[in-house]
């Protein structure tokens, strides 16, 4: 928890004087007993004073009760406001950078943590532990004040009756304490709980259509309250943990409270002195349950602290190495490359190809065979796990990210778009020109709707584009990555929502406009990838064909199949 509470340093200046103010405020209102016990038993019981002289110290003692009572009400509000102040803004510095992390993680790293995990850390973890800085500060400081100061001045007025005050303090530390060590792992419990509801709650978010087209709401509501009975169950069992420390103490100090009349009563202590104690007992019993209030959100944002610095402090630092360099004519190469996610079974295994600057790549295969792991080998979002990728001659893995990334213009094939103007998502933050904007719009095919649209290029997309078709979502994003001319394209199954005729204007144009750029296309249908230089045609991570059309037709049964297959639904079709 070191490493968060190191957020609160640049706010130093501004907890210190909250601090003072809590101070000023605590002390003044462990003023308010003594100055009672005077009015009554030094004012009230003095027969030394006549009429007019108890009236006048009453006067004054109560004129300084009630200054007493002004300076806790103030300076505890100025306080709570400086202390909201500073665990604000340290909350604000705390996710800034986690946000930050999280957006630097490798994907291997990200899959570790889990996406719903990231997010709850994020939202949930972080408020945690704004609240318990801002808690701590507000009541951890005042009441240990109240508690010392309470039985300091209770001491120096009768020691006999501060005793049986000291004696209640450690029971109730104690107590809080083991109900604390016990909640902790509880906490943690409730996190995990947490992240599984966030990650349902984003599976329904994206596959909302689908669930309604299959008529799967009562069935996704369902699991979603089994998901929801299991956190409920875990925070239950951790507030009932917790639900015992208020009982505890209020039960040990108001047997404190009975003891303390008693003593007072056989020691014939002045009704001042007991009122007085009576007052000390209230304000330690207050204090010691804020006390334990505290110690549940401590509970609970120690536990969401240490998730949020499992995060921080993952290591993100760029590696690059010194492998050996490929054939500088091509401008990918793939030796030999097999890759693992889960370290056991091969996703990828004995990938050879090579391809000239300005050429196509084609890649088809089933559903799992390995087509999206090609790509995201290519772009080093994952290391290989054994072989080499180059670029130009090149290791990829020799390559700073930013470099590497720079080559790219890449279609994934479950791509987002921003809730912005059409210009805005095609720029997307390169500072990109007109020329080059309307360029890659007029190659993606999009000229035609986006003219069309309010505003043209001004148009504000929704959340998710949720205002466009599937195939104008699609253009648009290709637009997006050919308009900062990329030494290389990718397209990652990104023309299944396009008719035949645009698939092909897409591809005509592509090889006019952008003839340089050596393509790799990711595709289920054969028209798309049929004109490549090169088709792969993957089987289970695995290779099983390898050519230009006409040559997989005679080779390769599988690609004949789904050709055969494709081109009979076409012909059905029309």
């Amino acid at each position: 928890m070191t490493k968060t509470l190191r957020y609160l340093k640049p706010y130093t200046g501004t907890v210190i004087l909250g601090l003072i103010l809590k101070f000023i405020g605590a002390v003044a209102e462990l003023f308010l007993p003594l100055l009672l016990e005077w009015i009554i038993d030094d004012v009230a019981a003095n027969d030394a004073l006549d009429g007019s002289g108890k009236l006048k110290w009453t006067l004054v003692l109560g004129a300084a009760m009630l200054g007493c009572a002004v300076m806790a009400l103030l300076g505890n509000i100025f306080a709570n406001r400086l202390t909201v102040k500073s665990s604000g803004r340290m909350t604000h510095d705390l996710r800034y950078d986690l946000f930050k992390k999280t957006s630097y993680l490798s994907s291997e790293q990200v899959d570790s943590f889990g996406v719903p995990s990231l997010i709850s850390r994020l939202t949930s973890d972080s408020y945690y532990v704004n609240q318990m800085v801002a808690r701590t500060l507000r009541l951890g400081v005042r009441a240990p004040i109240l508690i010392l100061g309470g039985l300091i001045l209770a001491f120096s007025q009768d020691v006999i009756l501060a005793c049986v005050l000291l004696a209640c303090v450690p029971l109730v530390g104690i107590t809080i304490f083991l109900i604390t060590k016990k909640s902790i792992p509880v906490y943690f419990s409730v996190q995990k709980k947490q992240d599984e509801m966030v990650r349902r709650t984003q599976e329904n978010v994206t596959g909302v259509r689908v669930i309604k087209a299959l008529n799967k709401s009562g069935y996704e509501v369902e699991k979603f309250e089994d998901v929801t009975q299991e956190l409920a169950a875990t925070e239950f069992r951790a507030n009932r943990i917790m639900s015992l420390s208020n009982p505890l103490a209020t039960l040990i100090l108001n047997l404190g409270l009975v003891v303390l009349i008693v003593v007072g009563a056989v020691c014939h202590s002045s009704t001042g002195a007991v009122l007085a104690f009576l007052q000390f007992f209230v304000i330690i019993l207050n204090a010691m349950i804020a006390l334990s209030k505290i110690f549940v959100v401590i509970s609970r944002g120690s536990a969401s602290a240490s998730r949020i610095e499992s995060v921080l402090s993952t290591d993100t630092t760029e590696k690059t190495g010194d492998y050996p360099a490929g054939d500088g004519r091509y401008r990918i190469e793939f030796r030999n490359v097999s890759f693992s996610y889960n370290g056991v079974e091969n996703n990828l295994e004995g990938v050879d190809l090579s391809l000239y600057a300005g050429q196509t790549l084609g890649i088809i295969g089933a559903t799992g065979s390995g087509k999206s792991t090609l790509i995201n080998l290519l772009m080093r979002f994952y290391d290989v796990g054994g072989g080499q990728i180059f670029i130009d001659g090149r290791d990829v893995r020799n390559y700073p990210t930013a470099e590497l990334r720079r080559k790219f213009g890449v279609v994934f094939q479950n791509d987002f778009l921003m809730a912005a103007s059409v210009r805005e998502n095609v720029d997307y933050g390169r500072g990109l020109t007109d020329e080059e904007i309307n360029k890659a719009i007029d190659c993606a095919q999009a000229r035609e709707f986006v003219d069309g649209l309010p505003g043209g290029l001004g148009f504000d997309l929704a959340q998710k584009a949720n205002n466009l078709s599937g195939g104008q979502k699609q253009r648009l994003l290709v637009a997006r990555a050919l308009a900062a001319s990329p030494e290389i394209l990718i397209l990652d199954d990104s023309s299944s929502a396009l008719d035949y005729a645009t698939d092909a204007a897409l591809r005509k144009a592509l090889a006019h406009s952008y003839a340089g750029v050596t393509k790799v296309i990711v595709a289920q249908r054969i028209s798309s990838i049929k004109h490549a230089d090169l088709i792969l045609v993957l089987d289970d991570g695995k290779v099983i064909g390898a050519g230009r059309h006409d040559e997989l037709i005679k080779s390769c049964g599988e690609y004949n199949l789904i050709y055969s297959t494709q081109m009979g639904a076409e012909r059905e079709a029309s």
